[in-house]
Order: C-alpha cells, then sequence, then structure tokens
C-alpha cells in the first residue's frame, strides 16, 4: 500500500510517499481503506521533536513510529472474526490516539477504538478533520464542566480545537466569545460565537470583562495576566500548554480559587459518537481550509506548521 514514511525528526521534507506493507486485522480489528486524514499540530510536532521530550518516548535519535496521522475517515474493507459492532462496507471516522498510522492507504483499528460511523451529509474529508480538534475540545469541556448560561471566552477560536470548542460549548448553551484575527471574525462568527474579539484591536484582559471558562486553545496567553480576567471560582483550560505554563497553571489552582486545567487528553468512542450526533443535530459544522493530496504531504506539514490556517487542513489518500 501507499504511504508517507519519515525515517528521522525534521523538516516536511523528511515525510516520503512509499510502498510499504499493507496490514492485516487481528481478530478484534477492522481494515479501514482511508480516503481522507488530516494535518494536526501533533502530526509536525512529533515529525520535528518539538519539543525534544518526544524523543524519549518516540525515539531517542530515529523515529519508532514512522507513519504519521492521527485521524481518518473511510471505509471497513475486512474484518476480524469477533467483531461485531462493525460490517465490511461501513463508512467509518474516528481517532488512532497515540497509535498515529492514518497517513496511508490502509490501517488496522480495534473495533472498541474511537471510531463511530461518518455522519452521511458530510464528505470523508470533512470527516477526517473532526476528530482531532473535537475530542480535545471535548475533553477539556467536559473537564470543566460547562453549563448553560456560563461565560467562555476561546482563544485561537479560528483553529481547529478553538473552532470545536466554540461550537460545542454553544451546544451545552454557553454564551462564547472568539478571540482571532482580523481575518477570521467571519468564521468565528459563523460557527456560533456570541460576539468576537479581534486581538489585533483590543486585549481582552483589559476589557473589564470577566468569563466563567477561559479556553486558550493555541498556547497564546499569559497565565498570569489572564487569569484576572476569571468569575470567582472560574476555570482556564490551557489546552496546548508547554511545561512552563503546566507548571504556571499548578500553582495557580493550588493556592486560589481558580483552576487551571491542562494535560494529556484520554478518548473513546462515545466522544466520537457525541461529535457525530453534533453534526447531526446540525450543531458542530467541519471547519476545512485547505486540501492536499497524500502525495503533497510536506507541502500541507510546511503549511500547517507556520500556524496560521483556519480550522483544519485534510489530505485525501
Amino acid at each position: 500500500m501507499k504511504a508517507a514514511i519519515y525515517t528521522q525528526y525534521g523538516p516536511p521534507e523528511v515525510l516520503q510517499v512509499r510502498q510499504v506493507e499493507k496490514p492485516a486485522p487481528k481478530k478484534n480489528e477492522l481494515l479501514i481503506r482511508i480516503r481522507a486524514t488530516a494535518v494536526n499540530s501533533g502530526d509536525w510536532r512529533l515529525r520535528k521533536a518539538d519539543p525534544f521530550a518526544v524523543r524519549f518516548i518516540f525515539g531517542l535519535f530515529t523515529p519508532k513510529i514512522q507513519i504519521l496521522g492521527s485521524v481518518f475517515s473511510g471505509e471497513v474493507e475486512q474484518v476480524g472474526e469477533d467483531v461485531k459492532q462493525f460490517k465490511v462496507g461501513d463508512l467509518v471516522f474516528g481517532h488512532t490516539d497515540m497509535r498515529f498510522g492514518s497517513y496511508a492507504e490502509y490501517i488496522c483499528m480495534p473495533e472498541n477504538g474511537s471510531i463511530a460511523l461518518k455522519p452521511e451529509t458530510i464528505s470523508h474529508a470533512e470527516a477526517a478533520v473532526i476528530p482531532f480538534g473535537g475530542v480535545t475540545a471535548l475533553h477539556f469541556i467536559k473537564k470543566a464542566g460547562i453549563q448553560p448560561g456560563q461565560k467562555v471566552l476561546v482563544v485561537g477560536a479560528s483553529g481547529a480545537v478553538g473552532s470545536a470548542a466554540v461550537q460545542i460549548a454553544r451546544s451545552l448553551g454557553a454564551e462564547v466569545t472568539g478571540v482571532c484575527s482580523t481575518a477570521n471574525i467571519a468564521l468565528v462568527k459563523s460557527i456560533g460565537a456570541n460576539r468576537v474579539i479581534d486581538y489585533t484591536k483590543e486585549d481582552f484582559t483589559q476589557n473589564g470583562e470577566t468569563y466563567d471558562v477561559i479556553f486558550d486553545a493555541v498556547n497564546a496567553l499569559s497565565v498570569s495576566r489572564s487569569v484576572k480576567s476569571l468569575s470567582k471560582n472560574g476555570i482556564m483550560i490551557l489546552s496546548a500548554a508547554g511545561m512552563p505554563e503546566m507548571l504556571r497553571g499548578f500553582w495557580i489552582s493550588k493556592t486560589s480559587n481558580k483552576t487551571v486545567l491542562t494535560g494529556v487528553i484520554s478518548h473513546k468512542a462515545a466522544d466520537i459518537l457525541f461529535l457525530k450526533e453534533l453534526i447531526e443535530k446540525g450543531q458542530f459544522k467541519p471547519v476545512m481550509e485547505k486540501t492536499y493530496p497524500l502525495e503533497q504531504i510536506a507541502e500541507a506539514h510546511a503549511y500547517v506548521e507556520k500556524g496560521h490556517k483556519k480550522g483544519n487542513v485534510a489530505i485525501e489518500v
């Protein structure tokens, strides 16, 4: 089968499309013919070993996992003898978690993994871009326990995680303010934000407003300054935090009446099903800026790494 592989850490050009062995499903697995995947921040950071600490998990000198890609949409081509929930021909989408491997024509996934039937109303490319941002946003929003009527501020509201956070919070009845650049104001309004702040013209920490939840989806905040914009017992979500922000957040949680949530996400099939239901209700729509063929995976990585994409970038396989 065709796959984009990398055998060394480095720039986008280390990704090369080659022929590799097609996987075979185990008794509890599905063989999925991938039709689309996506390029997310986790992919390019792992590709270049940023931060360096990823090498201690994924290979110190060379990557242990040579096929990146953590999301997919495609068709079930074969099922193991113990599989009960899916059948050949089912159109599915999902998240590979730490297995990666979706920059390829085929992948094997356990039937109890983060997989669901693809909504009929969207394409494979649209389905593939949903799980990364959607699952990340949902993980933290569930931990924060967002309630109807709460005021939620989303920083980086036009990105993969931020656009998902805006829509999920709105579906729960929150009053959402999105923070983005001038060019993305219309987009953020279109996905349901009640108000949009242009960070090039206004600093939300200086406008006197307070919020029950502040969700930083892009690691753009000064934690110390922004925590002042939280209401009493407010919650700050740092979904893309580095170690300095995580340590600062831990200190704030221990020494004040405010809580900072960071850390590694966890997810399961129920989360993909939740997102599927939101899509079918018309409460969540994929935000996709560009689509590249698998043969242009290096160009797609280079674009995403610049950090200015709107929503998601899909890869058609």
